[in-house]
């Protein structure tokens, strides 16, 4: 056995982040596959096209915050194979578009047919003026997992490529002060957690891309008040949960601790109520527009159904969006202005 994870697995044992990278994002990884992240699991982007139209109302707010600057960016991290800076354009107003610069960020080829707008990138740009936006980016993001051993001593889990697990050596130095700061583990036996060292530091390199404007991380997320007890790592496969296996066959993914990535001046909120402030309500049309609109009426019932799945507690609503502002004064005040609805004319 080993616990030296740091150049990749090495004999039949590794810890999950150097089984779960190889397995995501080595030459014949999940991640590679052609289908995409679209065959195996529904995200946001995925559920409706209203995502991506609340993105864009966010990126045409900060185009405000920031003074309307001839060049606006949008950068979709983890992009998969395009979809969101798709619809982000698709959505914008054409004064908007005209000055938007979209990039998707993926380690996947390009698609053949993207948009020629969208430039493709490995990582993100440096001094991005505008929207960095990453869904579903951080739990993907390879961390360690601990185990607490029957001396109440949390370990480091070795994990084979058939899923089979082992206890390693005691966690130490960082990864070791990281939990005892956000994920303390009392000394029971099989209580269980997710380093997430690796997220924070990935989300801070990311924000450090941002010159001006908005970082802003989606996710399955929980905070130190309510860490679950036995972790949250787990698989999906076309569409179902999984038992995580790293051998490729599986998204291999695990909640985010996204108050632990915050940034001074960052914020952790509700994915229901931003998108609410942004415009994206679950309400039913009125029952008089069925007569007299019967059209309107059955697109109204649509786009009331997809606002609610996006909305939805205890489904994508309770998703978290950690907001971190980066170059712009009076911070609070900002955040206010981003997240208060405003009628769609006096917007455009």
């Amino acid at each position: 056995m080993t616990d030296d994870t740091t150049a990749g697995p090495t004999g039949d044992w590794s810890g999950w982040r150097a089984a779960t990278e190889a397995a995501l994002y080595g030459p014949d990884g999940f991640y590679r596959r052609p289908e995409g992240p679209a065959g195996h699991f529904r995200t946001s982007v995925h559920a409706s096209p209203l995502f991506a139209e609340a993105v864009a109302r966010l990126l045409c707010r900060i185009d405000g915050a920031l003074g309307r600057p001839a060049r606006l960016d949008f950068v979709d991290m983890a992009a998969g194979r395009g979809e969101l800076a798709t619809g982000v354009l698709a959505a914008l107003p054409a004064d908007v578009a005209a000055r938007t610069r979209a990039y998707a960020v993926e380690i996947a080829d390009r698609p053949e047919a993207l948009d020629h707008r969208i430039e493709w990138l490995t990582g993100p740009p440096e001094q991005i003026t505008g929207l960095l936006f990453a869904n579903e980016w951080l739990d993907n993001v390879p961390v360690e997992v601990a185990e607490v051993d029957s001396t109440g001593v949390p370990r480091r889990v070795l994990v084979r490529r058939d899923g089979r697990e082992s206890l390693g050596e005691p966690v130490a130095g960082a990864e070791a002060e990281w939990l005892d700061r956000w994920w303390p583990l009392p000394p029971e036996q099989g209580l269980r957690a997710e380093i997430g060292l690796p997220r924070d530091e990935a989300w801070a390199s990311a924000v450090a891309t941002v010159g001006r404007g908005l970082a802003v991380a989606v996710d399955y997320a929980h905070t130190a008040s309510a860490r679950p007890l036995f972790g949250t790592l787990t698989g999906f496969r076309e569409g179902r949960e999984t038992t995580p296996v790293p051998d490729g066959s599986c998204d291999i993914t695990a909640h985010v601790a996204l108050d632990a990535c915050a940034l001074p001046g960052g914020r952790v909120q509700r994915q229901r109520d931003v998108l609410r402030a942004l415009g994206i309500a679950g309400a039913r049309p009125p029952l008089a527009l069925a007569s007299a609109q019967p059209a309107e009426y059955v697109r109204a019932l649509a786009r009331a159904g997809a606002a609610a799945e996006l909305t939805a507690a205890g489904g994508l609503g309770d998703f978290g969006w950690l907001l971190q502002p980066v170059g712009l004064k009076d911070l609070d005040n900002l955040r206010v202005e981003l997240l208060v609805d405003v009628p769609d004319h006096e917007e455009q």
